[in-house]
């Protein structure tokens, strides 16, 4: 179904993740609260970017103050969700001031890594913009901090640092940095730095919203932005969202909106900022929905899509659980309330919690036994460690961190004492098993640790799942010895599944199988004749050596494997040596493929014209021995005859009398026949020494 130029609704997605995060809800519910208590108190500078928000606080009682320094002994200062600068706090704690610490846990979580980096003789490395508040407070807590906007910056720090590949790096994100920019400035570091650590500390939420903002913006025509211009992570959604919409607009407000934005659009998007209210995100989302319609529409000259509408109040319904709920509390009331603004932050606390039910909050905190999660109810949730993770050896904050989003099942409800259990294990498991029964509908390939030998195959352990792996789909000859396998990393795909029974059962044959056909499909694909590869010697004969040259084996006879005359391939080569060769000839049809090593662009007869001349001795190497006499290899390549009446200065009955296949001695060189290329040597004419055989150079 489609919607013409008749359409009476302009269709508009909204973003779940729009509005307050996790960081700035708890700033801003601190500072209201004690703005209350304490009949007033100070911020340093914005405590969100938000100029609503701050207004609504200067309502109760909160003013800004331009200097940290005039504040005096128990005034109440708010430090920001963004973070302070070090010597600030410092500064405040010593005069006795009041600090209320709002600073998002994720933050915190930064400022400790870098400070943690300079007690062990690290570099901090800070990926975000360096005049962002939070990028400057974070960069105080060490000496000597490097922060770089982007792969550029780090390429030119290397350029003008001599040494900085011996330099001991930790690198961490400001929490609103674009990922795009965070990934491939590691990716500079950790390719030309010997010790660089790695810290995803870009926010959950705001990676979510920034991927749910581009998912939407790639199926609208217009989208709009909502959030202060000061704000670094709306800056960043509307940058994602003019990558894949032609009509991006960032807004602060309702009124900044006009039908004529809207002209030819069918359907239009809207996301919010981490410091945008739900009040102003529902009162945009008002507007678009409702007056610009007629107009949007009435420009379309093309059908569009049909995409369901909701109504304003089930639309911010979808929402994030801040946003959601702050709004649906106010729609729902007849009248506005006398304080919105409080009402929008006090009403997010009246979600039932049921038991089964899988639900996703935010850590506040990790005791000494459980793991505290806002889950935006009335009771306080807890996991327990037990149930954080199928592996008891791991460390609660090795999982988790103050501030994560988590998911977990709900294991058990105490309204009468006021908490829920969680299991984030549990979860898991359930996920894992999912993924696992779509893996085999998929024929996902995963990779795994083999773990033990059993009678008939071996286990393999993929992400927690005990796979069976038969004897037959080991990938090994029949007979090989499994146990040989413990502890490798393979991959595999799952051909078996059974819930109930709990069995999985898996093929690394079949991955092998698949990847040697891809592999030869693309061998033959590009052979040509004199086309050169690195190939591995997989197995000998009398006549020759097979090279794989990958997944494909070619024959390198014995006599292109050396210039020299040898007699086995063992001489010049074994199993598992590399070689270099080339495509002498091929038959696609035979799926045969001839090989050489030798260089034919070299010539051995001018290589020895180039070193020798008549009367000059040489150190050869017998070769053949004959009736008539023996053949000494010169240069490799190239040999000489030692006639029977040349190999010493009394009768020889037989050559082999005198001399030994291999043996070294010092010939003369008594003739040259160039047109022939034919070389006369004389072992009685030279001067002899003794060598051990196979010594010649």
């Amino acid at each position: 179904m489609t919607y013409e130029r008749e359409a009476e609704t302009l269709q508009v997605l909204l973003a779940e993740s729009a509005g307050f995060c996790y960081g700035v809800r708890r700033a801003v519910e601190l500072a209201e609260r004690t703005a209350k208590e304490r009949g007033g108190c100070y911020l340093l500078g914005d405590l969100i970017h938000n100029t609503h928000v701050i207004r609504e606080l200067e309502a109760l009682g909160a003013r800004k103050a331009s200097d940290a320094s005039k504040l005096s002994a128990g005034d109440a200062v708010i430090i920001r969700s963004h973070g302070e600068l070090k010597s600030v706090l410092d500064d405040l704690t010593a005069r006795g001031a009041e600090c209320v610490d709002a600073t998002c846990p994720n933050v915190s979580r930064i400022q400790k890594l870098v400070a943690e980096a300079e007690r062990e003789g690290r570099q901090a490395v800070i990926i975000g913009e360096p005049n962002h508040p939070e990028v400057m407070g974070v960069a105080s807590w060490c000496e000597h901090p490097l922060i770089f906007d982007g792969p550029d910056a780090v390429r030119k720090w290397m350029e003008n640092t001599p040494n900085f590949r011996e330099i001991p790096l930790t690198v961490v994100a400001q929490t609103t940095c674009i990922r795009e920019i965070f990934e491939n400035s590691w990716k500079i570091l950790k390719k030309e730095c010997t010790d660089a650590k790695k810290y995803d500390t870009i926010c959950n939420a705001t990676q979510r919203r920034q991927t749910e903002a581009m998912e939407i913006a790639a199926r609208v025509g217009v989208m709009v932005v909502v959030g202060d211009r000061k704000s670094a992570n709306t800056r960043h959604l509307a940058e994602i969202c003019r990558k894949f919409c032609p009509r991006v607009l960032h807004i602060e407000t309702a009124a900044e909106l006009s039908p004529a934005d809207f002209v030819g659009c069918g359907a239009a998007g809207l996301t919010a900022g981490a410091s945008t209210p739900a009040g102003i995100i529902k009162e945009v989302l008002g507007v678009m929905s409702e007056e610009f319609t007629n107009e949007a529409v009435a420009g379309s000259a093309e059908p569009v899509t049909e995409v369901p509408t909701p109504t304003v109040d089930e639309a911010v319904t979808q929402a994030a659980a801040p946003v959601e709920e702050a709004a649906t509390q106010a729609a729902a009331a007849k009248e506005e309330p006398a304080n919105e603004f409080e009402e929008m932050l006090n009403n997010q606390s009246f979600r039932t919690l049921n038991t089964g039910e899988k639900v996703t909050g935010i850590v506040r905190a990790i005791t000494s036994k459980e793991v505290e999660v806002d889950v935006g109810a009335k009771q306080t949730a807890y996991i327990k460690f037990s149930e954080l993770s199928d592996d008891p050896n791991a460390a609660p904050e090795d999982i988790v961190h103050v501030g994560d989003e988590i998911e977990a099942y709900i294991v058990r409800v105490n309204d009468v004492e006021g908490f829920a259990e969680l299991s984030k294990r549990r979860l898991d498991a359930q996920r894992k098993w999912e993924e696992v029964e779509k893996a085999v509908e998929d024929k996902t390939i995963h990779e795994g640790v083999v773990t033990e030998e059993n009678k008939g195959g071996i286990v393999v352990s993929v992400d927690g799942i005990r796979v069976f792996v038969p004897a037959s789909q080991s990938g090994k000859p029949r007979g090989a010895d499994l146990s040989a396998m413990r502890g490798q990393t393979v991959r595999l795909r799952i051909t078996e599944f059974n819930r109930a029974r709990r069995r999985v059962v898996g093929s690394i044959r079949a991955v092998q199988d698949e990847e040697r056909r891809a592999a030869q499909d693309k061998v033959w694909a590009s052979i040509e004749e004199g086309k050169r590869y690195t190939g591995v010697v997989k197995s000998m004969t009398s006549y020759g050596v097979f090279v794989d040259i990958g997944g494909v084996d070619g024959m390198v006879h014995i006599s292109e494997l050396s210039w020299s005359r040898i007699k086995d391939p063992r001489e010049v080569c074994k199993v598992g040596d590399t070689l270099e060769v080339y495509v002498i000839s091929f038959d696609p049809d035979r799926r045969k493929i001839s090989l050489g090593v030798k260089d034919h662009n070299r010539d051995p007869w001018q290589d020895f014209m180039n070193t020798y001349a008549v009367g000059d001795v040489a150190q050869v190497r017998v070769v053949k021995l004959m009736p008539f006499g023996a053949f000494a290899e010169v240069v490799p390549g190239v040999d000489g005859l030692i006639h029977i009446s040349q190999i010493a200065d009394h009768r020889v009955e037989k050559p082999e009398d005198e001399l030994s296949e291999g043996q070294v001695v010092n010939a003369k060189i008594t003739n040259i026949d160039e047109e022939r290329q034919k070389i006369s040597l004389s072992i009685r004419q030279a001067p002899q020494q003794s060598y051990e055989e196979g010594e010649a150079e």
